[in-house]
């Protein structure tokens, strides 16, 4: 585990992190009531793995059409057939929600007990990560995309 997380940190110093990443601090500081499957229950928790993850098919949905060959490449590395690169937008995400229905991961953010009316205030949460948000590919501060997190 050591190697493998030692390995990811190199990757992400290398390739840069930016929306998953960035709304993920929000999502874990502003949790009401999750608590987390094989973590003590007496504590409400999203770990930061959870928090990232959850966010992913919508934040590629969001971002592929800056980068359709990269996320077309993704899609099928990950998919293992053939994808192109106009429907990029539409693969990964649903390949990405095939792995996160396989892990057991919750579905969205409603699944963590967030609502249409907590989107102002994880919006509010993740303008100040900038260092993170500064790098995506479109505006990361926009409630749509948020919205389009509450369900898979």
């Amino acid at each position: 585990m050591h190697l493998a997380s030692a390995m990811a940190g190199v990757g992400f110093g290398n390739a840069g992190v930016h929306l998953c990443h960035g709304l993920s601090y929000s999502i874990s500081g502003l949790n009401r009531e999750y608590r987390a499957t094989n973590y003590p229950q007496e504590k409400k928790l999203i770990p930061h793995g959870l928090s990232v993850c959850i966010t992913s098919p919508a934040v590629f949905a969001a971002t592929a059409a800056s980068s359709p060959e990269r996320h077309a490449e993704i899609a099928e590395l990950l998919g293992g057939k053939p994808v192109r690169k106009e429907d990029a937008g539409k693969v990964l995400p649903e390949v990405l929600l095939e792995y996160l229905h396989d892990l057991d991961v919750p579905d969205g953010l409603g699944a963590l007990g967030y609502s249409d009316d907590d989107i102002p205030a994880l919006v509010a949460g993740a303008l100040p990560q900038k260092r993170v948000l500064g790098i995506s590919p479109i505006d990361a501060t926009a409630e749509p995309l948020l919205r389009s997190m509450l369900t898979p």
